[in-house]
C-alpha cells in the first residue's frame, strides 16, 4: 500500500476512500470465485502482521489477568483464532501471563449486503457467567457500532470486571453512531468486504485476502 492510500492515524491504519486496491492479478485465490470481485482491498500478509501487532498491544494492556474471549461468528472466526494464537505465542515467552477461556456468540444483522434493524444474540454459555469476569470481546468488522452497542448493553447487564472490544475492521459509514471498539486493525471506506472468514450469504469465507465484492458477485450469490 502507498503512503497515500494507507495513513497511520493514532494507533491505526486508515485506508482512504480513493484507495484503488491491488490487482486480482498480483494474488492466488479460489477460482470459483473468478469474476465475483472487484479487487484485493487488505492482502493476507498484511492482515497477519497487523494481528499480531493488535496481540502485542492487547498484551501490554491486559497481560497477568484471566480472559474470556467471545468471539463473534461466524465472520470473527478466523480473525480471533490468529489474534489469540498470537496472544499465546507472546504469553509463553514474556514474564506476564494471560490465561484465555474462548467462547462463541453469534449475531444476525444483514440480509445480503443490508444491515438490519433489529438484531438476533445465538448460541455461547450463559451470560452470567461473565459477572465478574474480564471480557474481550473479538469482532471482524464494525459499521455503525448499533450491533456492538446492543451486545455491549447485554452483557453489562451481567456486571462483567472489564469489557474490551478487538475488531479486525472498522467502516466509515455514513450514519457512525461515534463507537470505536478499544482495538481494531484497519478503517476502511464504506464498502462491503468478503474473504478472511467475512462473507456474503455464507460465501467467500475460504478467501484469504480482504476483497470487494463486484456487483456479479452479489447477483450470483443472493438469497
Amino acid at each position: 500500500m502507498s503512503p497515500a492510500s494507507l495513513m497511520l492515524q493514532g494507533n491505526s491504519f486508515q485506508i482512504s476512500d480513493n484507495w484503488p486496491g491491488y490487482s486480482l492479478d498480483l494474488f492466488t485465490y479460489p477460482q470459483h470465485y473468478y469474476g465475483d470481485l472487484e479487487y484485493v482491498l487488505i492482502p493476507h500478509g498484511i492482515i497477519v502482521d497487523r494481528t499480531e501487532r493488535l496481540a502485542k498491544d492487547i498484551m501490554q494492556d491486559i497481560g497477568d489477568n484471566d480472559i474470556v474471549v467471545l468471539c463473534v461468528l461466524k465472520g470473527g472466526y478466523k480473525f480471533c483464532a490468529d489474534l489469540v494464537e498470537h496472544i499465546k505465542n507472546l504469553s509463553r515467552n514474556s514474564e506476564r501471563f494471560i490465561s484465555m477461556k474462548v467462547d462463541f456468540v453469534r449475531l444476525k444483522s444483514y440480509h445480503n449486503d443490508q444491515s438490519m434493524q433489529d438484531m438476533q444474540i445465538m448460541g455461547g454459555d450463559d451470560l452470567s457467567k461473565l459477572t465478574g469476569k474480564n471480557v474481550l470481546i473479538v469482532e471482524d468488522i464494525v459499521g455503525t457500532g448499533r450491533t456492538m452497542k446492543v451486545l455491549l448493553n447485554n452483557i453489562e447487564k451481567y456486571k462483567p470486571k472489564m469489557i474490551k472490544v478487538a475488531s479486525l475492521l472498522v467502516k466509515r459509514t455514513s450514519q457512525p453512531d461515534g463507537y470505536r471498539p478499544d482495538y481494531y486493525g484497519f478503517e476502511i471506506p464504506d464498502l462491503f468486504v468478503v474473504g478472511y472468514a467475512l462473507d456474503y450469504n455464507e460465501h467467500f469465507r475460504d478467501l484469504n485476502h480482504i476483497c470487494v465484492i463486484n456487483d456479479h458477485g452479489k447477483a450470483k450469490y443472493r438469497v
